[in-house]
């Protein structure tokens, strides 16, 4: 079995560059934490690190086994903070980073059942711009990310995207503005009035090639960062907009809108980003059962 003292030091190097910083981090003599890290290499029987002039750099086995440690020590910090929570009868945190793209109706439905999991439980949630989020996830201070599309490749940050599940567009108003668009869908769009998302939206970027390739040119009325807030100026009868077709019965309840049409060919995305390759908190399976068993089904 694998020694985890080792395998502790030898990711101490590798996270803090080398094994005198390591040896500062972690209180212990750098000849110590060298010897153990090649005691590691020995019993792995590979190379861990190849030294380049002044620097250790990882092997390939080296970043390997680098990413599974930092995921063991990961899930051992928060089992500390689980059981310490509870022994000193604090609530159970869990910090929600909530893109500013993803529909408010959407992130209610995904977010409501983690509220019954226990009574101790405490949900805390912060909406931003998806960057800003991933920053966020990096230094811990948010545990999962709900967004309406996948980590992208060139983000330096450590994390799994899970997709949740998708949901087709359509495109919601005021009944008076809808019946006159009704007849010749989607080509009655053509000159339309439209109220749209901001450029950073996955429904602006598919609807925009969508509109180009069907050679729809509507007038854009608003753009807006809080999709909340397209839909009051939507009940206002500014213009009809494109959200999940997920959201119909709420953007009726909630706003009077009712649905235009339904485009077939674009389908949204919605995933739960964090920093585990396997969904293991409790409070994020809760999410993404809710996702696969009622929202996206």
């Amino acid at each position: 079995m694998i020694n985890y003292k080792q395998l502790y030091y030898f990711w101490c190097v590798a996270k803090y560059g080398g094994v005198t910083r390591a040896a500062e981090q972690i209180h212990l003599t750098p000849q110590t934490i060298s010897g153990q890290v090649s005691q590691l290499e020995a019993y792995l029987g590979t190379d861990l690190f190849i030294r380049k002039g002044k620097r250790l750099e990882l092997t390939t086995y080296g970043k390997l086994a680098y990413s599974h440690s930092d995921e063991i020590f990961q899930i051992g910090r928060e089992l500390e903070s689980l059981v310490k929570g509870r022994q000193d009868h604090q609530d159970i945190v869990l910090k929600i980073g909530v893109s500013a793209v993803v529909p408010k109706s959407i992130a209610f439905r995904l977010l409501e059942p983690v509220q019954y999991l226990q009574e101790d439980f405490k949900l805390v949630c912060h909406e931003d711009k998806l960057n800003n989020l991933f920053a966020q996830l990096a230094l811990h201070k948010i545990d999962v990310i709900i967004a309406d599309k996948p980590m992208p490749a060139n983000v330096e940050v450590k994390a799994y995207s899970h997709l949740l599940g998708e949901s087709k567009l359509s495109f919601f108003g005021v009944p008076k503005l809808v019946n006159k668009l009704k007849e010749n869908f989607p080509e009655s769009l053509n000159g339309a009035p439209i109220l749209v998302p901001n450029k950073e939206s996955s429904i602006r970027m598919k609807l925009e090639a969508w509109l180009s390739e069907k050679g729809i040119s509507p007038r854009i009325k608003g753009v807006y960062d809080d999709t909340a807030l397209m839909k009051v100026f939507a009940k206002s009868g500014l213009g009809i907009f494109p959200a999940p077709d997920v959201v119909a019965e709420e953007a009726f309840q909630q706003h009077g809108v009712i649905k235009l049409g339904t485009v077939e060919e674009i389908r949204l995305k919605y995933y739960a980003i964090s920093v585990e390759r396997r969904l293991k908190h409790p409070a994020v399976i809760a999410i993404s059962d809710t996702a696969h068993d009622s929202l996206f089904v």
